[in-house]
Order: structure tokens, then sequence, then C-alpha cells
């Protein structure tokens, strides 16, 4: 009995629409080999799948059906917005497709059949991808209103050029602003007209933009965000997180990695630069987000009692 050909090594090691193993002249007898694990109609893999990129993992889904682009939770994923859920569900690709398209009822896929406009899909790592907006208006269907301000805050932030390599940020809250006003009546659209009052440009972490959110239902003063010190001089400090110029008080919310030694030296050298002139420095940790972030804001709020500050009742 002979053996069934290898495949091309192009598909050794991702999964692929039998559409396209045909173009590359492999035989449906190869395709039926019991090494090919069957993904559903179409898709078949010859390696294991969860350990590789998500546009790898997703793409045949997008390819075995026209007029398909990925969206929601995994269009977030593909763009790098936060995209926490209340509750983890097992790993399940969201796709969208046009009102009018037929339905499709495929294994390991979500399918979205809703309103679509040509200008709300763009191409990603070589994928359809519903757009940063599109995106974050669905994300209203599954995330709660914190979440979903988390998400525009990472739309619309400045990107950092020599770490991120752009320099504009995904959308504008305008951008924002015209997917709600697209989709009149689309399921989640009062919690998006919510979240987008609360998004601000300028929040560098999901854990700054909750902090400010938990600041916010407190009463406490809207601070801004990563804008620099200046001193009376006129000279251009560091950017705290969240600060009040007028009380000269600046916050910074420290991630895990402020526990490196490197990190260490440059966190007691910035505490030193707040001394000099004359701000205080307000260090929030992962300890003080828990329970709505309230130990955070009683700390904020005695820096700003002792600045000058109150609450007007």
């Amino acid at each position: 009995m002979k053996t069934a050909r290898p495949l091309p090594s192009d598909f050794l090691d991702r999964p692929f629409t039998t559409v396209e193993a045909a173009r590359a002249g492999v035989s449906p007898k190869q395709l039926r080999h019991p090494a090919l694990a069957s993904l559903g109609k179409g898709i078949r893999s010859g390696c294991p799948t969860a350990e590789l990129p998500l546009s790898v993992r997703v793409r045949p889904f997008i390819e075995v059906n026209e007029r398909c682009a990925a969206s929601h939770l995994t269009a977030a994923e593909l763009l790098v917005l936060p995209r926490r859920q209340e509750k983890e569900t097992p790993e399940m690709f969201h796709i969208i497709r046009p009102e009018g398209a037929a339905h499709l009822n495929r294994p390991h896929v979500i399918v979205h059949r809703m309103k679509l406009y040509d200008d709300e899909v763009t191409v990603h790592e070589g994928i359809p991808v519903t757009t940063p907006e599109r995106t974050w208006l669905d994300l209203a269907e599954v995330l709660s209103l914190d979440a979903l301000v988390v998400a525009g805050d990472s739309c619309v932030r400045v990107p950092r050029p020599e770490l991120e390599g752009r320099a504009l940020p995904l959308c504008s809250i305008e951008d924002l602003q015209r997917m709600i006003d697209r989709h009149k009546g689309k399921r989640g659209i009062r919690k998006a007209k919510e979240a987008i009052q609360l998004i601000r440009v300028g929040s560098d972490s999901p854990q700054e933009t909750l902090l400010r959110l938990a600041m916010g239902r407190a009463s406490l003063p809207e601070p801004e965000l990563n804008v620099p010190i200046i001193d009376d001089a006129g000279r251009r400090h560091h950017e705290p997180d969240l600060s009040y110029r007028k009380y000269r008080i600046g916050i910074e919310y420290e991630g895990e990695h402020h526990g490196e030694e490197g990190q260490i030296v440059r966190d007691i050298a910035r505490s030193e630069r707040y001394e000099a002139l004359g701000w205080t420095e307000v260090r929030i940790s992962k300890r003080h987000m828990l329970n709505d972030a309230k130990p955070a804001v009683a700390k904020i709020r005695t820096a700003l009692i002792q600045a000058g500050w109150r609450l007007r009742g």
C-alpha cells in the first residue's frame, strides 16, 4: 500500500483550507490522511494550533467563507485592545458577516450577522478585521461599562513611537462617536453612549483608566493624564500617570515590573524629583486597586485635602 505524499511544507505548521491546499496540488486522498485533524468543513490542520498566533489560527475560518471578518473579542485581541470579560469562556473565534449573508454554523466560531459597512473592515496581519472603532462598538455587547471605557482609552491614546513603532492613535473619539451615530439601535448602544462620555486621551494602561473611573465615582476632581510637570523656570520634567497641577500632586500607578532592581532605582530618583519640585507623589499599586480601588481613592483624597482641596457639598 502506497503512503500518501507528504504535504507541502507551507501546510505543515498551520491550519489551512482544503481549497487553498487543492490549489497547491494537494490531492483529496492526502486531505483524508488520518494525521490531519478536521477543524470543521473545509479546514484541516496537521499540527497542534493552541500555541500559534491568533491571526494564523483564525485565518482559515475567515477564508473558508465569503464576506467575513474577525470581530468582537477576536478583533480586539488582534488589534491588542484590552478585552477582559467578567466571565472567561473557552476560546471561540468571533466572525462578523453582513446582514443578508447566509447563516453559518461552524465549530469554533461565533458568527455575528449584522449591519457592516465596507469602511468598517481593514486588513490586519493579512486577514480582514473590523476597524478599531467598529471593534470598540461591538465590544459594547460583551464587556462591562468600565472594561469598555478601558478599551476606548486604548483606542484613542497617543502611542510612544520609540516603544510601539507607531505615532498615531488607533482611532479618535470622533471615530467612536461616528460608529454610535451610524448604528442606532444596535445591541449595546446605550452602554457605548455612556462609555464615550468617560473616555479620555492620555491613559497609558487599563489600571490607569480603572483608577480614574474609581476617582470619578468618588467625586474627586478629574486628573490630567500623562502631562509633564513644568517647573517655575519653565523646564519640563517627567509625566505623572495622573496629576493635579493646581495641588502639585502626581499619582503613579506601579505595575509588577516596579519590583525589578533597575526600576526601583528609577522610582527612588523619581520620588526625589517630586520632593525637589515641591510636589507630592502618591504611589498606587495593585493592592490599592482592590474593592473598586477604594484604598487608592482614600490615599488620593488624603493628599488632596492636605493640599487644600475640599469637596463642595
